[in-house]
């Protein structure tokens, strides 16, 4: 299945019914008077949050939703059946947004939540509707109202307990797939990751998902690259694990890049828990990595892991990390 994160829809709930001009006629009735029923509501557009659902890919090949119109009033004060309502299923997590692709219209964050986006326009009222003392025989009737129309975005940020950042190639994929059954694409080249990974992590008798997304690079608030466009998938997350590739030349350089994008982003995540760890030390041996390790922790004044998603050292040491602030947020 592809990954869509992204879609404009356009939607319209259903035209209410017309009412109807009806007389009574029978045998041995006179002036039987009016009996013309008024019209069904016509249907609503109804957002409904799903959790079998990972992906937006459905709304590229279906993005105009259009529900049903109310039926017609008839005769012998029968009311026209309501429109049947249209039902959007999104999965978990699916922001929906305004044309201005800002403005946050709802936010589908509860499994089997249901919203009435738009309602649907009420039916017109039939001529029994208008009789009265000194009205006995009306023949107005009225027409249904119209639904409403609206073209939306909408935006998948994936539900994640904890969220792997740093620059290409620093092993994100290699140590989502070490932990956990998620199978990313992984090579030797930069961008293997073009979309967010997700993956189940069981750490002793505990369990979270941890969201791989692909590398930022320089620049990446501008457009430049690809992870900025999915950094959303780990607004939600209670922690971030920053990678670190230790076999480059300028390590304080790449930590400083990628936190100067998280601070561009905004969105609060340069305030999240952050584990910081230089990942690849089987390339460099324990004493180089120790080596690595001091410069890094010297600068930023901050504690630093070091650990190798290969081999699996140091591996166990980060998950708990990881552990402690997601158990902390959900105290």
């Amino acid at each position: 299945m592809k990954f869509l994160d992204e879609a404009k829809i356009y939607l319209e709930s259903g035209k209410g019914g017309a009412g109807c001009v009806s007389f009574r006629r029978e045998k041995y009735i006179d002036m039987g008077g009016p009996n013309g029923g008024n019209g069904g509501r016509g249907g609503h557009i109804i957002f409904e949050c799903v959790e079998n659902l990972n992906t937006l890919i459905d709304f590229r090949y279906t993005q105009h939703f259009r529900a049903k119109i109310g039926h017609h009033g008839q005769g012998s004060n029968k009311f026209g059946k309501d429109g049947k309502d249209l039902i959007v299923k999104v999965p978990l997590g699916t922001v929906i947004l305004d044309e201005d692709k800002e403005t946050v219209l709802a936010d589908m964050m509860v499994p089997g939540e249901r919203m009435i986006f738009l309602k649907g326009g009420d039916g017109g009222f039939g001529n029994a509707h208008f009789k009265s003392a000194t009205n006995r025989a009306p023949r107005k009737c009225l027409p249904g109202w119209p639904g409403d129309e609206r073209a939306v975005w909408l935006r998948l940020k994936l539900i994640a307990d904890s969220g792997i950042i740093g620059l290409p190639n620093s092993g994100k994929s290699t140590f989502l797939s070490a932990v956990s059954r998620a199978k990313p694409k992984i090579a030797d080249y930069p961008f293997t990751t073009l979309i967010p990974n997700l993956g189940v992590i069981n750490f002793y008798d505990n369990e979270f998902v941890m969201a791989d997304i692909p590398g930022l690079i320089e620049g990446a608030h501008e457009g430049h690259g690809l992870g900025m466009r999915f950094l959303g998938h780990v607004e939600r997350t209670s922690v971030l694990l920053h990678l670190i590739d230790m076999t480059q030349d300028d390590i304080v350089g790449a930590y400083k890049t990628v936190r100067e994008e998280l601070e561009a982003y905004g969105g609060n995540l340069a305030e999240k828990p952050e584990v910081i760890a230089l990942n690849k030390m089987d390339a460099l041996g324990q004493e180089l990595a120790e080596d690595q390790r001091n410069i890094l922790s010297k600068f930023i004044r901050k504690k630093v892991h070091i650990l190798s998603a290969v081999s699996g050292e140091g591996v166990e040491n980060i998950l708990s990390e990881i552990w402690r602030h997601i158990e902390k947020r959900h105290i």
